[in-house]
């Protein structure tokens, strides 16, 4: 399971995915729905992008979820939680959701996979921000999604 909010998927998510797909059999891609965050792009778009950037991966199923990752996870019978780690700040966060989720279900490991270097800074919240205020977000985006911003 890769969870994230994924508004919108940028070239550092598709990385992170393609460099997750030779270790399983099988990988969601999880956006949870978080009643007290308004996304920039609707529920229903981000998977369509999903989608449309995987199109050719049958390992890859795009979902959307509520309440916690780890109960999803339970329900699906998913035994690993991918998160991709850019900083140390994300680092020390990731590690403390890693360590309630392991709490909350035993046997649920975390693995973190530092992102490639050209997408160390790379963050969704950026490129909403450059988006919001009419700047070219290109280079942060994947093909298909531009088409579609367009």
């Amino acid at each position: 399971m890769f969870p994230g909010s994924f508004d919108p998927m940028t070239l550092g998510h598709v990385d992170v995915i393609e460099r997750t797909l030779p270790l399983v059999d099988k990988l969601y891609v999880g956006i949870g729905k978080n009643t007290q965050k308004q996304g920039l792009f609707s529920l229903d778009q981000r998977l369509g992008w999903i989608k449309e950037v995987f199109k050719e991966e049958d390992k890859v199923y795009p979902v959307a979820y509520e309440g916690l990752t780890v109960d999803f996870c339970r329900e699906q019978k998913v035994n690993f939680i991918i998160r991709g780690v850019r900083t140390v700040k994300d680092f020390e966060y990731e590690k403390a959701i890693a360590d309630m989720n392991g709490r909350l279900e035993h046997g649920l490991e975390t693995i973190l996979l530092f992102s490639s270097p050209e997408y160390a800074t790379l963050a969704s919240t950026l490129v909403r921000d450059v988006f919001k205020h009419g700047g070219d977000v290109s280079a942060f985006l994947p093909k298909e999604i531009m088409n579609d911003l367009k």
